[in-house]
């Protein structure tokens, strides 16, 4: 701007100077009129008159140019001052997961809505003729739940949901944790109600599971959350968890329910490359049965193990052991072998119980297993979690779209699945003792479910089941129990 000045000026001047020539030129040699000398000065004044209109302009757009990166220097460091300051009410961020995750501009706060809905429709045949249980054919909400989580000061971590299904409430997650305290790529204490963690298929949320349900030993020996505190930490080769709970979060209300449960896992992924990983991985439990009052017999608060036929959840349970056990140490081994589409996945589940010599004297030992195979028909796999020793949401590439012609991730999945609740049952009949108590369901059942999967998108997915349980043992000796499954899911 400076130098195109400089250059106006040395016009300017030039401009003078050649009026001057041609005048004292004019005077000597007496060659112009002095009408065409006035012409010729008044043309000049004009050229001179445009010079110094454009002196002004470039003079003007200077200034103007100076007060606007004036004023950005001061908007950066009031911005700055800001920041410093803690931010502005308004400095936020939204991002989409699902459901609007709103955090702040530094990242210090994160808030969520969350939430999962599951209808599900079973159709049974109880074989009514051995088992005398009428067959099934209804609808549920079977899962219905609603809360939030969120991030507090970077690594205070929270989450609340309560689950709306069965006209019940029941709260379901609800803890705080702190976060982020290790060099790994995990690392929480956990205060609340959470996963008492002891096995792969436990720790793999209800919206990533292959089946309708869970294996059978999951729901027979209470893997479920519990109120208390835990320790998980992890990273991409491995995961640890441990933790000291009381009671379930439904018994709570009962003060002198003093069941306690201490757990520790570990598993480690020594191949885990997002194509192909290997998962291996053990877990011990001990569980105290505490001293609440049972309302339906009498008997001491003491655990009953039991799973449902076909492992439908609308069905009922034909195998089933009394309340019966003390305390238990429960092991759990687990593997998994993931290569892109497939996967196989299998655990085994042993508990050993201690029986009061009022009722038995036996100790019997229960156990449980599992092996499934899973196979994507599209190019999609599913999604292992190293850091926690579980699977997470399913990223689905193609996502369902007619103007796009995506039609989702199609998977087909089948599973072997072994329950066993008859050892000692013959002992426990023949007890005299004074609490003695029957074991007219104590059995095994080997159920065989065959699965196939639409997931819609990331986020919604339609389920099918058909499952064959088979009984040996007790009252349901024989029974054969059949049924379809259904399931429309959604979560945010």
């Amino acid at each position: 701007m400076i130098g195109g000045f400089k250059k106006a000026r040395i016009c300017l001047l030039a401009s003078v100077a050649a009026v001057g020539t041609v005048a004292f030129g004019g005077a000597s040699a007496n060659a112009q009129s002095t009408a065409e000398l006035q012409a010729q000065l008044k043309s000049m004044q004009r050229q001179m008159n445009d010079l110094q209109r454009q002196i002004d302009q470039a003079n003007a757009r200077a200034a103007a140019a100076t007060a606007t990166a004036t004023t950005a220097s001061r908007t950066a460091a009031s911005a700055k001052a800001s920041a410093d300051a803690g931010g502005s009410d308004l400095d936020i961020k939204v991002k989409w997961k699902g459901a609007p995750q709103i955090s702040s501009g530094d990242g210090k706060f994160k808030f969520k809505i969350r939430g999962r809905i599951n209808l599900d429709y079973n159709g049974i045949d109880n074989d009514r003729a051995i088992t005398g249980v009428d067959d099934i054919n209804g609808v549920e909400l079977r899962r219905g739940r609603i809360g939030v989580e969120g991030h507090l000061y970077y690594d205070w971590k929270y989450k609340f949901e309560v689950d709306w299904a069965g006209d019940e409430s029941a709260v379901k997650d609800a803890y705080i944790a702190y976060a982020n305290w290790g060099p790994w790529k995990k690392s929480e204490i956990i205060l609340g109600n959470h996963f008492a963690a002891a096995s792969l298929e436990e720790m793999t949320s209800s919206r990533y599971i292959t089946f309708l349900e869970r294996a059978s030993f999951i729901e027979a020996f209470t893997l479920d959350r519990r109120i208390g505190a835990g320790l998980w930490v992890g990273d991409k080769h491995w995961s640890f968890q441990t933790g000291y709970y009381g009671a379930e979060v439904d018994t709570a209300g009962d003060f002198f329910d003093d069941e306690t449960v201490a757990t520790v896992r570990g598993t480690v992924a020594p191949i885990n490359t997002g194509s192909t990983v290997v998962h291996l991985g053990a877990a011990y439990r001990h569980r105290n049965a505490g001293s609440l009052r049972d309302k339906e017999d009498g008997n001491d608060n003491l655990i009953r193990y039991r799973a449902r036929g076909a492992n439908l959840h609308l069905n009922e349970r034909f195998v089933a052991t009394p309340r019966i056990a003390q305390h238990e140490d429960m092991f759990n081994l687990e593997g998994m072998f993931l290569y892109n589409r497939f996967s196989l996945q299998g655990e085994y589940n042993q508990v050993e119980t201690s029986v009061p010599s009022s009722i038995a004297n036996v100790s019997p030992t229960y156990d449980g297993w599992y092996i499934s195979a899973s196979l994507f028909l599209t190019d999609d796999k599913r999604n292992y979690k190293a850091d926690a020793g579980q699977f997470g949401r399913q990223k689905v590439n193609n996502p369902f779209d007619l103007k796009t012609g995506g039609w989702g991730a199609w998977e087909i999945a089948g599973r072997y699945d072994v329950i066993n609740l008859a050892d000692g049952a013959a002992q426990i009949n023949a007890s005299t003792a004074p609490n003695a108590v029957e074991c007219s369901e104590c059995g095994d059942q080997e159920t065989w479910l065959i699965a196939l999967n639409w997931w819609i998108n990331d986020y919604t997915a339609l389920k099918f089941n058909y499952n064959q349980s088979e009984i040996d043992g007790g009252d349901n000796d024989g029974a054969t129990i059949s049924g379809f499954g259904m399931r429309a899911q959604i979560d945010w």
